[in-house]
């Protein structure tokens, strides 16, 4: 008997005819004599009308206020889901994230989870219940609910695998796994059977959104295989793991878009130790996330800085970075929202040369000017006109021959 925690996203939980179909594929798998823990997300666009409506009666709502308001989105879910089932006959719970031992920093909208107290969950569990949890949310040491992130439902489930030594997780959307690039731009992209924490890592980081990469970075640290599989059908999805085929390590693996980047650069920035410190601490304190950070040559100690954050960002980042640019003495900074990145991932690329020579060569043919580049050991990340990232993810896929088999 394996004890399994499952994801079901919004889209699977969209209305009450789609949680029935749920609660039959979860009655599924206790038929066979697992464990069932079930994480669940808001139906549908739940979470974005609640959004709507706390910005309808404030301009700017309480953060506290508004974690309280949206993790109401799953608790809709999990009890739904959980009367579904004991109306299959099935002795079912639903727990909010709170009840279910989910303990998180106080960073509303954004926290993140210190510990997994599972008691009650495995009380449940002993007495035969399936076990319905509230995805997205968790409390504080003071005892206030906190929000763990758009897409934070993955990181409870893998978090609840980690706290209860299941032996996998599973997480169910409404697509059948991970491509290599998405379907919706690549008709001819490629299902994946397998791919390695590694790249799963990369794709999700920069722009696929599949899983979240908080969700992959916890099932790595605690070897929790995760299977990505569609809610819709019973075709077999991929797994994540970290026991990848050494002949599949060969190439680049799949490539990930995103169209929510925007570049700040500030002009004429004094050359002088702690510098990068002024600009980017406050930033930090700000909550506002940089990603990439490019610092040309300086000429007469005078350089220009350019960094990269979500388009979502920008307006905060603005209002942070001007009195610091008055205050150290910079010319000023410029900012472009009309941009995004696409990267190529495969853990190949670590030891073979040629990759990055043939991505840029693929996008010149193609007309595309690159803004910026980052890379790590398995990754080539270029930020491009974002008008361009279609053209520039399909040119590349059939350049490096994604859509045929390993």
């Amino acid at each position: 008997m394996a004890l399994i925690v499952q994801k079901y996203g919004g889209s699977s939980l969209a209305d009450a005819a789609k949680i029935r179909d749920v609660a039959r594929r979860i009655a599924s798998a206790e038929e066979r004599g697992d464990k069932v823990v079930v994480v669940t997300s808001a139906m549908g666009e739940t979470t974005d009308g609640l959004i709507s409506l706390a910005y309808q009666v404030s301009d700017r709502p309480d953060e506290r206020e508004l974690d309280s308001l949206l993790s109401t989105g799953e608790i809709v879910s999990s009890t739904l889901l959980a009367m579904a089932l004991k109306s299959l006959g099935y002795e079912a719970i639903s727990l909010s994230g709170a009840q279910a031992g989910i303990r998180t920093d106080t960073a509303h909208s954004r926290a993140r989870i210190r510990g997994v107290v599972p008691d009650r969950v495995i009380k449940e569990l002993e007495a035969g219940k399936i076990v319905i949890v509230a995805g997205f949310q968790g409390l504080t040491e003071e005892k206030d609910i906190a929000t763990l992130g758009r897409g934070g439902s993955d990181i409870t489930a893998v978090a609840l695998a980690a706290g209860l030594g299941a032996e996998r997780c599973e997480i169910y959307t409404d697509v059948d796994g991970i491509y290599t690039a998405d379907p919706h731009l690549v008709p001819e992209a490629r299902k994946l059977d397998q791919i390695g924490y590694e790249e799963m890592m990369e794709l999700a980081c920069y722009g696929a959104r599949v899983m979240h990469p908080r969700a992959v970075e916890l099932s790595e640290l605690y070897g929790i295989p995760i299977l990505v599989a569609s809610s819709f059908s019973e075709k077999p999805g991929t797994l994540v793991h970290g026991g990848i085929a050494m002949e599949v390590r060969n190439k680049v693996r799949g490539i990930a878009q995103d169209l929510n980047v925007a570049k700040v650069t500030i002009l004429g920035v004094p050359d002088r130790p702690g510098i990068a410190t002024t600009i980017f601490e406050p930033l930090a304190r700000a909550n506002v996330n940089v990603d990439t950070i490019v610092q040309n040559a300086s000429v007469e100690r005078i350089t220009d800085l350019t960094f990269t954050v979500a388009k979502s960002d920008l307006d905060k980042a603005i209002a942070v970075v001007e009195p610091v640019v008055e205050a150290i003495g910079a010319r000023g900074c410029v900012s472009d929202a009309n941009l995004g990145k696409m990267s190529i991932v495969g853990a190949g690329m670590q030891s073979t040369p040629g990759y990055a020579s043939r991505m840029f060569r693929v996008l010149y043919d193609q007309g595309i000017n690159i803004e910026l580049i980052t890379t790590s050991e398995i990754r080539i990340t270029c930020i491009i006109d974002e008008a361009r990232v279609g053209d520039a993810v399909r040119a590349l896929h059939h350049a490096f021959d994604l859509g045929k088999g390993n």
